[in-house]
């Protein structure tokens, strides 16, 4: 008999809705699916370095071309030069990146601080590195940090704190001051920061997305890891980066090279090529509002209850003043006798949860939220009125 290592962790919450999604046919508007294409160049690119034979392994830590417009996309954007020869890593996808960067720091009994609604990988990393993970609730409606209540979870054996900005799955952005609340309680501390900024290009209504790469107090102490999947609509093709100053990066390419081998060759190039030229965070951010303020406004005059999305292509919808049922239950039964299938937040922590809450991905083309908000709002409520 194996002894499971992740004994109290079950199938993919992904995977259970693929499933549902399957069997019931139900309008997909669960997984973090984008409608929109890839850019024609891009692809072209890529075909381009797929007929000319570049099928050989890239380095570990990716190819340097690539590595070197990373490093001036970083520098651009936020100010802060990393060496692409000592701190620029490519990786294939977030998951294995965020896994890398956990297993190059925590060691046995380390506690690492998960804020929760929290993607679902990040805990499962910290298991398998021996670590214990330490839960803090963000703070709703807005799904904020309580920063006094951090500092009082704060211990000796802290390892490393995991941030998430844009949040998946809330769409919180962190503020400015978030930052320096940051700054001022790892002071002085070992603590790692590992930042997944997986949706730094989508930040909605002028604000401005605060990568630790803008702030020198916390840059030496971090891992960033990001993608180029939303920008460019080419999630499925698993190419990610990791950002660390050379200490951290040195431990994270031990981890890496035991845990792949190479990182596909020929996208790399083609993403090296396309990048320099293409690189308009304010672009894609506009879109994505665009999407978020239509799909509210088609749910304007429902029962639902929201508040907008801060970034992010994910929307929360409270169902609250339509049934008293538990996500899991009220999701199903969108998925079975609606025809809509959509992601309950419970999912997203370690134990049950009251909240009445599911998440939409909104990166749909405009039919499809239409459709969507016209299956929501068929939804009668089950709320009896004590009249």
């Amino acid at each position: 008999m194996v002894q499971s290592k992740l004994p109290n962790t079950n199938r993919s919450v992904f995977s259970s809705v693929n499933a549902l999604i399957d069997e019931t046919g139900a309008l997909d508007m669960a997984i973090g699916k984008t409608d929109f294409p890839c850019s024609p160049e891009l692809v072209d690119l890529a075909v381009n370095y797929l007929k000319s034979g570049y099928h050989n392994y890239a380095p570990l830590e990716g190819i340097e071309k690539l590595r070197k417009v990373i490093s001036d996309l970083i520098e651009e954007n936020y100010g802060h030069y990393y060496n692409p020869k000592t701190e620029v890593t490519v990786s294939a996808g977030t998951i294995q990146a965020i896994h890398t960067a956990i297993s190059a720091v925590v060691r046995d009994d380390d506690e690492v601080v998960v804020f929760e609604p929290a993607f679902e990988s990040y805990v499962p990393s910290i298991i398998l590195n021996g670590g214990k993970p330490v839960y803090m609730e963000l703070k709703a409606p807005g799904f904020t940090i309580d920063w006094e209540e951090l500092r009082k979870m704060i211990t000796t054996k802290t390892k490393m704190i995991i941030l998430n900005s844009p949040h998946n799955p809330t769409g919180s952005v962190l503020s400015e001051n978030d930052m320096m609340q940051l700054q001022r309680l790892t002071n002085g501390t070992n603590i790692i920061i590992l930042s997944d900024e997986t949706f730094e290009a989508i930040v909605f209504d002028n604000q401005t997305h605060q990568s630790i790469a803008r702030y020198e107090k916390l840059i030496d102490r971090s891992f960033i890891v990001s993608s180029f999947g939303t920008v460019y609509n080419i999630n499925g093709w698993q190419i990610s980066y990791c950002l660390a100053p050379e200490h951290l990066m040195n431990e994270y390419r031990k981890m890496q090279q035991f845990q792949l081998y190479n990182v596909n060759t020929p996208l790399q190039y083609a993403l090296a090529d396309f990048v320099p030229e293409n690189h308009s965070f304010d672009e894609v951010s506009s879109i994505y509002q665009g999407k978020r303020n239509y799909f509210l406004r088609l749910l304007e005059n429902s029962l639902y209850k929201f508040i907008p999305s801060q970034g992010s292509y994910f929307q929360l919808i409270d169902y609250s003043r339509l049934s008293e049922e538990p996500d899991m239950v009220f999701v199903e039964r969108l998925a079975r006798d609606f025809g809509i299938a959509v992601l309950p937040v419970s999912a997203f922590f370690h134990e049950k949860t009251k909240s009445k809450l599911f998440r939409v991905c909104f990166a749909k083309d405009n039919s499809k939220l239409e459709k969507a908000a016209e299956l929501l709002m068929s939804v009668p409520s089950m709320i009896v009125d004590d009249l």
